[in-house]
């Protein structure tokens, strides 16, 4: 394999291969083997190609990179710090305690990072969900404010992981013309050659999915130059340009090895391979000629960037355009909206206020975006679909549903490409059981700061006859343990416009929201509705005229039999308190909890249907909890529902001891 490069291009490669091999050697940890074999497209990306801010890491209009292969984190780590972003003292602290250069790219905590990436097949999927925000807004705005690309790396473990795939039929068929990635494909991962778990052809898989593909030398700075070229010309497919390279390139001894991949080099290599390279024999070398010549484009990046400005301060004279551009770069949680109201008494399945509150958003969040995983009419999305139009880059750009068929995973993130983009509101919809398909995602969204919409309906047993296979039991408290992550399972159709009015408040966090199958009453609840469930918990019903005795706590569909329970026993003087959002009780003062449970009150029942474990933080282990702790049973959703004990006579019977 050749380099096809000039001397100061190959230099520079060979810098930052340097760089690459002493940051990992610095933390004794590390990967530089994958690193060192993306380094030749990933020079010439951002040396020639990538449009950004040489000053403002955050434009709007910036082309975004992200590093699906989150473990050559060095080899973007080096890229910044010739950007300017980073500084050799920050490779020096690789991987330690509160650096900018964590083991793994986190978009956060470094300017330039904009993906958390570790786990495989996730940035690539991300890339996509940017990609669409990308389409929209262009269409939505226009060209000139925002037009850029997106560009994605991806290793041979990307490829394997099941998420990548699922993701790739999906930008292929919404055909992302502005989506480049890069496969690094140098056939070694941490176990050995790629041979042993993976035959698959690459080039036949993507163009049967509506993808360019492009096959080069990884090596060939000329050949690089011509793939991405075209996958600029390409506009109505994504492209993936296929690198063949060598694992560890340049390396003395040790090119193509597995054990490259995750270990720092050893001290003799790296000092024969700076000799093989033609680097001095000193840590962290960054010559003059070298920076100047990677930065010889700012100049010309930063006018790009004035005249723009200059462009949008033009454009937003046009009232019209202003309003777009407010509702492109207004977040949600500084946006008042109106709710869809419920008549007390009415039998309202939450999942069907879900999808009121929807249609109501619809109409005032110009740049919501999602979709449901193929659950449409279940889910209560079908009438976003219609209304909001499906997206295709080619023949809907504006489109606000994404059909993202029976891929969860994706799915969810999807929708965090999209919240890292900015500009969009983005939510997803499917079966709560389901969610442990989507989990990781759901994660990342935590882990992020991102404010995505995870939605998930039929949120219990009373999903009846589809038996314990979709039957959620431990799902809801599973989702409570991630943190970051707010919970919300309303009571009724009221509440349930309130959790989503509090979720798209949130600004550095998603919510997972969680909505009934099954028809619940609709409560006579205190108002104002949206500051109690923004508390977490609050009193529904006190005994009249006394002080209570007795907290009955509940959640969801369990709330209604609470307030029931609660009147046929006026004798034990009972207090019943909803608690949406566990998450957001427990960050209230401590004035507030004991308002609300007192510590007085020693005899305390708690009731939901799901797993009983967390609601002993609330209880006590003196306390009693009626939940379901074993898996469900195909019956309809009445006869689980006196077979498990979730009525209000055997809620009373429970709480009396009986």
């Amino acid at each position: 394999m050749t380099t096809n490069a000039s001397q100061i291009d190959l230099k520079s490669v060979n810098v930052i291969k340097g760089l690459i091999m002493d940051t990992v050697r610095a933390s004794n940890s590390g990967h530089p083997g994958g690193a060192m074999s993306s380094a030749d497209y990933a020079y010439v990306l951002f040396k020639e190609f990538l449009n950004f801010d040489p000053k403002d890491a955050k434009w709007f209009n910036r082309d975004r990179f992200v590093l699906s292969a989150g473990h050559e984190s060095a080899l973007l780590y080096a890229l910044l710090t010739l950007r300017g972003i980073l500084s050799v003292d920050d490779l020096k602290a690789f991987r330690q305690f509160g650096s900018k250069t964590p083991g793994h790219p986190e978009h956060d905590m470094t300017d330039g990072v904009e993906a958390t990436t570790g786990p495989l097949g996730q940035g690539f999927a991300m890339s996509g969900g940017m990609a669409v925000a990308e389409t929209f807004l262009r269409a939505y705005l226009d060209a000139e404010t925002a037009g850029h690309h997106t560009y994605v790396l991806v290793s041979d473990g990307d490829v394997q992981e099941p998420i990548f795939l699922g993701s790739a039929a999906l930008f292929g068929q919404w055909g992302l013309g502005k989506l480049i990635a890069y496969y690094d494909s140098n056939k070694i991962q941490l176990a050995g050659p790629t041979c042993r778990v993976d035959n698959v052809d690459y080039k036949a898989l993507f163009e049967s999915m509506h993808w360019q593909v492009i096959e080069i030398d990884g090596h060939d700075h000329e050949a690089i130059r011509q793939a991405i070229l075209a996958g600029q010309a390409e506009t109505a497919k994504p492209t993936i340009i296929i690198g063949h390279t060598t694992m560890a390139k340049g390396c003395a001894t040790l090119e193509g090895s597995e054990s490259t991949h995750g270990s720092p080099l050893p001290e003799a290599e790296i000092k024969a391979t700076k000799a093989k390279l033609g680097l001095p024999d000193e840590e962290f070398h960054l010559p003059a000629d070298v920076l100047a010549h990677f930065r010889s484009r700012f100049e010309a990046l930063s006018a790009s960037r004035a005249a723009w400005d200059k462009a949008l301060a033009a454009k937003l004279a046009d009232p019209a355009f202003a309003d777009k551009w407010k509702n492109a770069t207004q977040p949600a949680c500084e946006r008042s909206l109106t709710w869809p109201e419920f008549e007390t008494g009415a039998s309202v399945a939450t999942r069907k206020a879900f999808g009121a509150s929807l249609n109501a958003m619809m109409e005032q969040l110009p740049t919501l975006m999602g979709g449901s995983a193929d659950l449409d009419p279940s889910n209560q999305t079908e009438k976003f679909r219609v209304t909001a139009g499906i997206f295709n880059a080619t023949t809907n750009p504006t489109g606000r549903n994404l059909c993202f068929g029976v891929r969860e995973f994706p799915m969810g993130a999807i929708l965090n490409g999209l919240a890292l983009h900015g500009g969009i509101v983005p939510f997803g919809a499917t079966f709560l059981v389901f969610s442990d398909y989507e989990r990781n995602a759901i994660r990342m969204s935590a882990l992020q700061h991102l404010p995505v919409l995870h939605v998930f309906t039929h949120d219990s047993f009373f999903v009846g006859e589809d038996g314990p296979t979709h039957q959620p039991i431990e799902h809801v408290s599973s989702l409570r343990l991630i943190p970051n992550l707010l919970v919300l399972r309303p009571a009724d159709a009221r509440e349930s416009t309130a959790c989503m009015a509090v979720a798209l408040k949130q600004k550095s966090r998603p919510s997972v929201l969680v909505y009934t199958r099954q028809g619940l009453p609709v409560l006579d609840l205190p108002q104002p509705l949206e500051a109690h469930v923004a508390k977490g918990a609050y009193v529904v019903r006190d005994p009249e005229g006394t002080a209570p005795e007795t907290l009955l706590l509940a959640s969801g569909s369990e709330v209604h039999l609470a307030v029931e329970a609660a009147k046929a026993l006026p004798e034990m003087k009972i207090r019943v308190v909803s608690v949406p959002s566990m998450e957001l009780f427990d960050e209230q003062s401590a004035e507030y909890k004991e308002s609300v449970m007192p510590r007085s009150v020693s005899r305390r029942v708690a009731i939901e249907a799901g797993r009983s474990d967390l609601w002993y933080k609330y209880v006590g282990l003196d306390g009693k909890v009626w939940g379901i702790d074993h898996f469900g049973a195909s019956a309809p959703a009445g006869v689980l529902k006196e077979k498990y004990g979730f009525t209000a006579a055997n809620l009373i019977a429970f709480i009396k001891g009986e």
